[in-house]
């Protein structure tokens, strides 16, 4: 309650504050989508795409990129804590082995396990927009691309500064970070260093978090070289999120590293872009805590990577094409050692019809694995200019999953994988449009996606083991609409943004009498962000998100947050679920309470 008092005491002094002056806006439709195979101005597009831009992650009243994510309609982020310690990432329903993340095009994919994925999120200091792909995304991706895919752009350039950041809050968490950027003759730098820790919200829900991050650029003046490093180091209690045992104190560690390098030859109308990567992931899982040796899973992948797409530009339009080559090893005292190869073909052609009016491209990648042989992920993108601010389109494409090494190999006393598996199928279908004008921008899109062979765990009777097996048919479908309206009240410049996406599953015939995976897609998903800019110092960020599950779970959720610059202070004040909202998102773990977090921000110019 001092908490509610708190945050509603420091709004209503917020908002006796006269405006002053309005803040830059980034032009969406300037924006050029870096996450396709062709580059194409985001208004371009013939696929759903929403950028979340460096703008609306300042005022997003969140500090990491699990929550961030959760203000974007049809994407469902299932976390199990606070800032991130683990969280689950789905796109349109599907699971979270379905979306592919991405860190400036590099396919950060594990081939353990999807519940990894947010491992490799960045540090939101580091961001300069987030595209999210929604739909099938295999014909430029590939594999694990099967319901959207999204891509973290990072900043190219922070000039000479300097930023330090403290804060701190409820359940005793405590962050401090500092992000430097340096601009020198040939070359620039971003380095950040970041540590995040709490003693939980409830029992084992602690955590202590490291966040590394470089990016580099050399020899600026001739041909550009790219570099981009990473390493998180995530140490959290994880208490019932596997089990319902309360007295074993589920305990887990993950780390997660990136290093590539990415270079990019131009000319007047060609563009090449090769690159090269190593990937790297280990977690370590004991059942409880305090006993190392009752129950130990320890697994570490590898991915080694490179790749060059390219681009061309003819009188019949725009080619894309490319090749995408990598190797994957895993040594886990559970999966055993194993390894994989996989090359990625692709190929796709814009054509422009009646004078640019209509775009039309198809488009198909061809993927080898050497445990699962060939798979074509074919596609077409179809979309018609009505005028400069109205467009419509529709999309199809085939996309496949092969599954991970867990699905396959994993074994313990409830559980065991299994190696006959075959790749999950779907066809997906789109069709929608989107408008767009200085104050207001809108779009809508209706869906359907016809699975098949998707994987569940199952058995027939109740002392048995739950076993992998390819027996899902799922029929999703849906629509959505976004909308943001920029408007002023007096000289008072506002910001309004809403979301809505509606799924429904049908499941195909099922003969069995225990399944784990029950559907739990968001049927109805809200969200709404209203910033306002009170003074040339002050801004105030209100969200709110509407959730209602398959299973019937309903929930609201309010935050907010606050930011006040004097000079080269920002103070900060962030409010997560104002009002006490009791929900879960996934499995058996509650969600926080109602929280604050105070930040100060000094940067040194």
């Amino acid at each position: 309650m001092k908490a509610k008092l708190l945050i509603l005491s420091v709004i209503a002094t917020i908002f006796t504050s006269n405006a002053q002056e309005k803040p830059q806006k980034q032009e969406l439709d300037t924006v050029v989508i870096s996450s396709t195979r062709i580059d194409l101005p985001f208004k371009e597009n013939s696929r759903t795409i929403d950028i979340i831009t460096s703008e609306d992650i300042k005022n997003s009243a969140t500090n990491n990129i699990a929550d961030l994510l959760q203000q974007v309609a049809g994407v469902d982020i299932r976390r199990r804590g606070t800032a991130g310690s683990q969280a689950d990432l789905y796109i349109r329903g599907g699971s979270f082995d379905q979306t592919l993340l991405l860190i400036d095009g590099i396919k950060m994919d594990d081939a353990q396990t999807g519940h990894h994925t947010m491992n490799a999120a960045l540090p939101i200091e580091v961001i300069e927009r987030i595209e999210i792909i929604k739909g099938p995304a295999a014909r430029v991706f590939g594999q694990n691309a099967f319901t959207g895919a999204i891509n973290i752009v990072t900043k190219k350039q922070l000039k000479n500064t300097v930023s330090t950041n403290v804060e701190t809050g409820s359940f005793g968490q405590l962050n401090g970070s500092v992000t430097v950027g340096s601009e020198l003759e040939n070359s620039s730098h971003i380095i950040h260093a970041g540590k995040l820790t709490s003693a939980g919200y409830r029992n084992n829900s602690d955590y202590n978090n490291t966040n590394l991050f470089l990016k580099s650029v050399f020899n600026k003046e001739r041909q550009a070289v790219e570099m981009i490093a990473t390493f998180f180091d995530r140490k959290f209690g994880a208490e019932n999120f596997y089990t319902t045992n309360p007295d074993w104190n589920e305990y887990e560690e993950t780390q997660n590293s990136l290093i590539g390098f990415t270079t990019t030859f131009t000319s007047e109308n060609f563009k090449i872009r090769p690159r090269v990567y190593w990937k790297r992931n280990q977690d370590m899982f004991l059942l409880k805590r305090d006993e190392p040796l009752f129950f130990r899973n320890l697994h570490i992948t590898d991915k080694i990577g490179a790749e060059v797409n390219a681009s061309y530009n003819s009188n019949l339009g725009v080619t894309g094409f490319g090749i995408d080559l990598s190797k994957i090893y895993i040594r886990s005292n559970n999966l055993g050692n194993r390894n994989r190869f996989m090359t990625n073909v692709f190929l796709e052609h814009q054509f422009k019809l009646f004078n640019g009016k209509l775009d039309v491209t198809p488009g198909v990648a061809v993927t080898y694995f050497s445990d699962f042989k060939f798979h074509a992920f074919p596609g077409l993108d179809v979309g018609y200019r009505l005028n400069d601010s109205f467009k419509i389109y529709a999309n199809t494409g085939n996309t496949y999953r092969i599954p991970t090494y867990t699905d396959l190999f994993y074994s313990d006393p409830a559980t065991i994988g299994n190696e006959n598996l075959e790749p999950e199928e779907a066809l997906s279908f789109e069709f929608g449009g989107k408008y767009f004008s200085p104050n207001f921008n809108g779009s809508f899109a209706v869906f359907y996606r016809d699975a098949s062979k998707l994987i569940d765990y199952v058995k027939e009777n109740e002392a048995d083991r739950f076993m992998a097996t390819n027996l899902r048919d799922l029929y999703t479908k849906g629509f959505e609409v976004n909308a943001s309206y920029n408007f002023k009240i007096g000289n008072t410049p506002q910001s309004l943004a809403m979301g809505y996406t509606f799924i429904e599953d049908e499941v195909g015939d099922l003969n069995i009498a225990f399944s784990r995976y029950s559907i739990n897609s968001l049927k109805h998903h809200f969200t709404s962000r209203l910033s306002s800019q009170l003074s040339k110092h002050i801004n105030l960020n209100v969200i709110y998100k509407h959730a209602e599950r398959t299973a019937g779970l309903s929930y609201n959720v309010w935050d907010a947050s606050a930011v006040i610059t004097a000079k080269q202070f920002e103070f900060t004040l962030t409010a997560a679920n104002i009002f006490d909202a009791e929900y879960i998102e996934t499995g058996f773990v509650p969600m926080p309470p109602s929280n604050v977090l105070f930040g100060l921000r000094y940067s040194f110019n």
